[in-house]
């Protein structure tokens, strides 16, 4: 047991009774455990497996290449319609994880499994650009310069952004908006 997970359960408003009870499975599957990215997180021979979610509704067990297990319960979710690889369990309650020890137990061998195996989830499909954006990279060269130079993740996240307006208007406002930063280098989120 680590000292900093004992602190992070300790200053829990919310879960630390389910947290404890799942600590307890995770760790009698062999698991060890560390504070990753400020959170409990579980790994197998240094890589990792699971990681311990705490949101406003619920408490999530989040497997890091769940989308490779098989959902034989159908209790695994995606955290959003763009994650590919990480999908939870949800937990509202310590019955919820009494309910739920056999089948944690078995996802989690089965995660150690795909590990052991090198298994890895397939590549991100192509990036299909809103039409707003694309028309900007087709008129102005240095901005598609500057886009494609950036990685993969951040044209993705500017892509979703810009494609989550409903409105062409409001889209092309928002390319308009961000066309600096892009010309920058700079990701979505960057200062």
């Amino acid at each position: 047991m680590n000292p900093k997970v004992d602190a992070y359960i300790s200053r829990s408003e919310k879960w630390p009774e389910e947290m404890s009870d799942l600590r307890s499975i995770l760790l009698g599957c062999g698991l060890t455990e560390d504070i990753k990215w400020g959170k409990p997180c579980y790994s197998h021979e240094g890589r990792n497996i699971v990681i311990l979610q705490e949101m406003k509704e619920f408490l999530a067990l989040m497997f890091f290449k769940g989308a490779l297990l098989n959902d034989s319960e159908g209790v695994l979710e995606e955290q959003g319609p763009n994650s590919r690889s990480a999908l939870r369990i949800r937990f509202t309650s310590v019955e919820d994880v009494t309910r739920l020890t056999d089948t944690v137990k078995a996802y989690i061998d089965e995660a150690i499994d795909v590990e052991e195996a090198g298994l890895e989830v397939g590549p991100a499909p192509g990036l299909v650009l809103v039409e707003e954006l694309r028309n900007r990279l087709d008129q102005d060269p240095a901005f598609k310069a500057a886009f494609e130079s950036l990685t993969p993740g951040r044209q993705r996240e500017y892509n979703l952004y810009f494609s989550d307006a409903k409105q062409p208007q409001t889209r092309e406002a928002r390319v308009e908006k961000y066309a600096q930063k892009i010309l920058d280098g700079k990701g979505f989120r960057d200062r």
